[in-house]
């Protein structure tokens, strides 16, 4: 048993992803047990192995290499997450009143297309399903309570990123398009 602090909300709809206060990261599915997580927390948060690596990236999104693939950082706030994939869409829940009215409003922001921030754009391959948990956690320690699988095609995504808000919510939108 560990003692991880970061834990999966299931709810009536999604799972959400929690994190302890750092950024949250999908890893290949085969690549899990080469994330070793926080290594040292002896000095700069940038030398706490791989996840200083994860610190490290500027923004909502960002790249690390695990093993000969690249896995996904979702950074800047440390907002329990989910998956919504019809819409191939990470959604970041940083303030709503429900579950329900935040899914919702993640929709409507993608069928009005949604301003994405221009610095906040990248290409990812993907070769298989991958893991999104707490980037502090070790991959191989990993508990069920700590994961969400997601299941990707293989393939080059475009993944693009925005923050909104209104007086009902604060979210991050976080969209993988697969790219031409």
């Amino acid at each position: 048993m560990n003692n991880h602090a970061a834990k999966v909300r299931p709810s009536v709809l999604h799972t959400w992803v929690s994190t302890a206060g750092g950024p949250l990261i999908a890893v290949p599915k085969s690549k899990l047990n080469s994330w070793a997580g926080v290594d040292d927390n002896d000095g700069p948060v940038e030398t706490w192995g791989d996840y200083g690596r994860a610190c490290a990236v500027g923004g909502y999104i960002g790249l690390v290499t695990v093993g000969t693939q690249q896995a996904l950082v979702l950074g800047d706030e440390p907002a329990m997450t989910t998956y919504l994939p019809a819409e191939r869409l990470f959604l970041r829940w940083a303030a709503a009143n429900s579950e329900t009215e935040l899914v919702e409003a993640a929709k409507r922001a993608l069928a009005v297309e949604p301003a994405w921030d221009d610095d906040e754009d990248l290409n990812w391959e993907v070769r298989e399903a991958v893991v999104l948990f707490d980037s502090a956690i070790p991959g191989a320690e990993l508990e069920p309570d700590e994961r969400l699988i997601i299941d990707l095609e293989p393939g080059r995504y475009r993944v693009r990123a925005t923050y909104t808000e209104n007086e009902d919510y604060r979210m991050i939108l976080v969209q993988l398009q697969p790219a031409t």
